[in-house]
């Protein structure tokens, strides 16, 4: 399709690797995708097994946040890349966590919960790490908060990937809505809030729809020719561009895409960083000023559910970071 998707990364073709067929197709996306290798190393947590999902940058403390599925806990690192327990894993019993983004009011973090049993719960902690409320919707269906984006008005909007939707949560009302979009969502997961705290941006496997919180109206970002906007499992908005972790698209890669000025199309596309040792399974990042720093190993293909597969293989957590355009 010539649009950037690279098989080579993906362990569903490992069985196509040595040839002939697969390896031509291969070497033609390579050369019209190329490697790039802009990003450099920022931070290492020597905690294993962490298996972090999620990053966030806390301006007012200068320090980021850092979620783990395995451990099911908060730490947190300052500038100098000392690390702590934010959210001590044994404290309130936390299911496997994932995003993390902080209230742009108060500071104060949210996080998105869920196992793959189909339980999930959004997680309220105060700058301290003290828990502030815990909410799960309502029903017996299977749901797994995956990531959000906290308004200034304090609502929580967050992916729910087991389910196919994205939900609103009131925190006055303490309620959870899903909103509705112009088409099925597919795996939902990355999430982005403009600067005008209306217009939301929602990655899933096949691409990012936008989303007019106060019209109710949605429809999807139009990639350009050659491009794709599939498969990003972080999603960050900036000065008019989406930054991307497309980690669902064969080979990972870090990617900017400026947006039109009505934000429906992409303009130019930047790709970050590509086919290097930091995009081997990224999955999320945190923008602090003009850099990009994200998680560059996650080694989530080394859980199954809550157990790791092979402890021989696990290794240091490793925070990159690449300039932005």
């Amino acid at each position: 399709m010539r649009e950037g998707f690279d098989p080579s990364g993906d362990p569903a073709f490992l069985g196509l690797k040595g040839s002939k067929e697969f390896d031509d197709l291969v070497s033609k996306v390579h050369q019209e995708f190329p490697a790039v290798a802009q990003a450099r190393l920022a931070f290492v947590t020597e905690e294993k097994d962490l298996i972090p999902e999620g990053l966030a940058y806390d301006e007012k403390q200068n320090l980021f946040y850092l979620s783990s599925l395995n451990r099911k806990k908060i730490v947190k690192f300052n500038s100098d890349g000392r690390v702590s327990d934010f959210v001590p894993a044994d404290r309130y019993g936390l299911l496997p966590v994932l995003g993390i983004r902080l209230d742009p009011a108060d500071g104060t973090v949210w996080a998105a919960t869920f196992e793959d049993a189909g339980r999930t719960e959004l997680v309220h902690f105060d700058s301290s790490g003290k828990l502030l409320g815990r909410y799960s919707p309502k029903g017996n269906a299977k749901h797994g908060f995956n990531d959000l984006v906290v308004r200034k008005n304090g609502d929580v909007i967050t992916t729910d990937s087991l389910n196919n939707q994205v939900f609103r949560f009131d925190p006055r009302s303490h309620e959870l809505a899903p909103l509705s979009a112009h088409r099925i969502l597919f795996y939902p997961n990355g999430i982005a809030l403009a600067n005008d705290d209306k217009t939301l941006y929602i990655a899933d496997a096949v691409g990012i729809v936008k989303m007019d919180l106060l019209e109710g109206t949605s429809h999807d970002v139009d990639p350009g020719p050659h491009n794709t906007l599939a498969g990003a499992d972080g999603l960050y908005w900036r000065n008019g561009s989406l930054i991307a972790v497309q980690n669902g698209i064969g080979s990972a890669r870090i990617a900017s895409f400026r947006l039109s000025r009505d934000g429906n199309r992409v303009t130019q596309t930047t790709v970050l960083e590509n086919r290097t040792p930091f995009t081997v399974l990224p999955t999320t990042g945190a923008i602090h000023g003009n850099e990009f720093y994200f998680i560059a190993n996650s080694q989530i293909d080394n859980l199954n559910g809550d157990k790791i597969m092979d402890v021989t293989k696990l290794a240091p957590v490793r925070i990159a970071v690449v300039r932005l355009p």
